[in-house]
């Protein structure tokens, strides 16, 4: 007895001593880029969470970001957080970067940034130089500016640009434009470059677009792409009058961008060139708004570029970021491209050459348009992929819609039917909105070729009036100020939209004191844009508007503007009842075939339960945020507005778990591994389409 004894404690010291020795069996797994990785393929190689034990999911941790607007519920978070070596890098509900412990979820630091004008982040972007006593640095854009903060302390890097950040307004100034610039979509590293877009206004009097990268130790500019090209630059020609660059901006990089790091290719979607629904100001095809365009990553030079929607009026710049994977044609293994849009499409090219991997046809549209606007004759439209219905007629109509007849007569004096009408005077409706179809969410990838892409399909109608001239210097009342700068999207009645995404505005001075709507106006919140370009006489003409004062403030505006038009809103269609008026699903969740570009399927994603309780099948919801896809064959995604969080099974797009978040999550979640144990986390702010915000990151685990 007393041999096998020490038998067993020889081998028990044996396998102490070589356990010390080993390496982990199981290394951390990263999360440590948005979405994921350079290619934004939302995938990751973990499988302890799997389609057998995905039920016992649970709570693991939860963070309060703090910050959360639990007044008006406008505050949003929509971040993809980054996980770099146990430590998790997130934004908060107003606007801080902060790091965790990603095991407990305990506070490691967290800013104190009062300059960030209004930003709703969708997280951070890491970055180190390797070395033994790396420099390792979060990159965040707050307002217009880009901080490089220390990855250990969260303090500013004083020696990176001004004192720890960039101003991204310099060297986007034309004539005539406003202020507002940001970047609220993690950027792209690449060596030692950060290569950045940005966000600027969707008006006559946005910034340029300009493509920048910059050195990230020092913060200087390296080099610029002109998305509005000068003169000697190609694409200078699709533009009248010249030089463009003086009178328009947009044309921006705002949704992200993919890196291919072996070849040194960046591949980055553009925007609209402002004004988004009328270009009578800016005829011809207007490259390079509305692109896939490919870099050099080192130069930024142009390798290729694909115009999605030529002369864009209708807001169609492509949603998210691109997606790189390899796909497999004739027997031949390609390393592709794929980029989702707004409209349902998914264009797909070789990610070297550019060319086209499905059939696209160039296809003549109506030519339809309100005076002084002219169109481009044709549009591409592929044969496919696609995911989303491409049209609205009143047989669309839902069969439990109220009011129908009267639906029924508002769309037949509407315009309807089919992709690309121009806007009139007349109500035009667009099918998917304005919003999508794809949205900033993106898709997911998987190593075997298979795109998972949410998308919303809810009618939104809107249509073209008069703008009232004005000279620069001219006196205008409040009411005509609001006009120019909120109608649009708050409504000329203030209403707002039905989903609350544009909220009403009657009885404001009710809810918010006079200095607390002009900080909303300084620094913005959620969808709505900082206005702290407007002098301050035009802001207080505008409060004054607002809280319906027997006397109101005239002021002599400060730009002009060579639009004579402006929209009616972004009228998301919903009945009485306050449902969508078309047929569902409203959200879908489905999975393409990339190598055959067929459909294999789609789900409804989110439900209304008070309609499954009335016997209606899953309808499906509006929807924000994108998918994660897991080596062991599953799908997780939030997005939905009934504050769902649910895993399905990409085999066959059967749901197989849900749980209750604290707040909708509309961002895209993210997993990770640490000793062994795998997580995914996902950030609650909702704050849109009716719901409430929250400040909350929830970790999920097995027991």
């Amino acid at each position: 007895m007393k041999y096998l004894l020490l038998y067993a404690l020889t081998i028990g010291a044996f396998v102490f001593l070589e356990n010390q020795f080993l390496p982990d069996p199981t290394p951390d797994t990263n999360w440590a880029e948005y979405n994921g990785d350079g290619t934004r393929s939302h995938y990751s190689p973990l499988t302890q969470i799997a389609p057998q034990n995905v039920h016992q999911l649970q709570v693991a941790w939860t963070y309060s970001s703090g910050g959360a607007d639990t007044v008006l519920n406008r505050t949003q978070m929509q971040c993809n957080p980054i996980v770099i070596d146990g430590t998790l890098y997130g934004v908060s509900a107003n606007t801080q970067a902060f790091a965790l412990d990603a095991a407990t979820g305990q506070e490691r630091w967290k800013t104190s940034i009062s300059d960030n004008g209004g930003t709703t982040s969708r997280g951070v972007t890491y970055w180190t130089d390797g070395t033994p006593n790396a420099d390792n640095r979060i990159f965040f854009g707050a307002g217009k500016w880009l901080y490089a903060l220390d990855a250990r302390t969260g303090k500013p890097i004083e020696s990176f640009g001004e004192q720890g950040r960039i101003d991204l307004k310099k060297g986007l100034e034309r004539p005539g434009a406003d202020n507002y610039v940001l970047s609220n979509t993690p950027n792209t590293i690449f060596k030692n470059l950060i290569i950045v877009g940005v966000r600027v206004a969707e008006s006559e009097t946005a910034l340029l677009g300009d493509i920048r990268a910059y050195d990230t130790r020092t913060g200087k500019l390296v080099w610029t792409f002109h998305t509005i090209p000068q003169a000697g630059e190609f694409g200078y020609e699709t533009w009248s009058p010249r030089p463009a660059r003086q009178h328009i901006g947009g044309a921006n990089a705002w949704a992200g961008m993919a890196i291919d790091r072996q070849r040194g290719i960046v591949y980055i979607p553009t925007g609209s060139a402002a004004y988004d629904f009328y270009g009578g100001n800016r005829k011809g095809n207007n490259l390079f708004a509305n692109c896939l365009l490919a870099l050099d990553a080192s130069t930024g030079k142009r390798l290729w570029h694909y115009q999605l929607v030529h002369h864009d009026v209708w807001d169609r710049d492509p949603p998210a970021p691109p997606n790189l994977l390899t796909i497999v044609q004739n027997g031949k293994r390609i390393d592709a491209v794929a980029q989702i849009t707004k409209q349902g499409y998914v264009f797909v090219f070789d990610r070297v050459t550019g060319k086209l991997l499905f059939p696209t046809n160039e296809q003549p549209v109506s030519q339809q348009a309100i005076a002084g606007e002219q169109l481009s004759p044709t549009q591409p439209i592929p044969v496919k992929p696609y995911f989303s219905r491409q049209s609205f007629t009143e047989k669309d109509f839902n069969s439990f819609v109220a009011n129908r007849d009267s639906l029924i007569a508002v769309l037949r004096k509407g315009r309807t039917g089919k992709a690309y009408i121009p806007l009139t005077q007349d109500m035009t409706v667009f099918f998917p909105g304005t919003d999508g179809g794809g949205q900033w969410g993106g898709a997911a990838t998987d190593p075997e070729g298979t795109l998972y892409v949410p998308s919303k399909e809810i009618p939104v109608y809107t249509s073209l009036v008069k703008r009232e001239q004005n000279t620069s210097g001219s006196a205008l009342t409040g009411a005509k100020l609001y006009g120019l700068r909120c109608a649009a999207c708050h409504g000329a009645d203030r209403r707002g939209n039905h989903d609350g995404s544009y909220p009403s505005l009657i009885g404001i001075d009710k809810r918010l004191s006079d200095g607390q709507i002009n900080q909303l106006l300084l620094k913005g919140r959620g969808m709505m844009p900082s206005f702290v370009h407007l002098p301050e006489a035009e802001r207080k003409a505008i409060i004054d508007f607002l809280d319906q004062k027997a006397v109101q403030s005239t002021v002599a505006t400060t730009q002009q503007t060579d639009v004579p038009y402006q929209h009616t809103g972004y009228n998301r269609w919903y009945d009485a009842n306050g449902y969508p008026v078309s047929t569902p699903p409203w959200g879908t969740l489905t999975a393409i075939d990339l190598n055959t570009g067929d459909r294999r399927w789609q789900v409804p994603l989110g439900e209304y339960p008070e309609l499954t309780k009335r016997g209606v099948p899953l309808t499906g919801t509006d929807n924000y945020g994108g998918p994660l896809v897991t080596a062991s064959k599953l799908l997780f995604i939030a997005a939905s507005r009934d504050e769902q969080f649910r895993v399905f099974d990409v085999k066959t797009g059967k749901q197989l778990w849900q749980a209750k978040l604290p707040a909708a999550g509309y961002a895209s979640p993210s997993t990770y591994s640490i000793k062994g144990k795998q997580f995914v986390v996902i950030a609650c702010g909702g704050g849109k389409l009716n719901t409430k915000s929250g400040d909350k990151y929830v970790a999920f685990s097995l027991p």
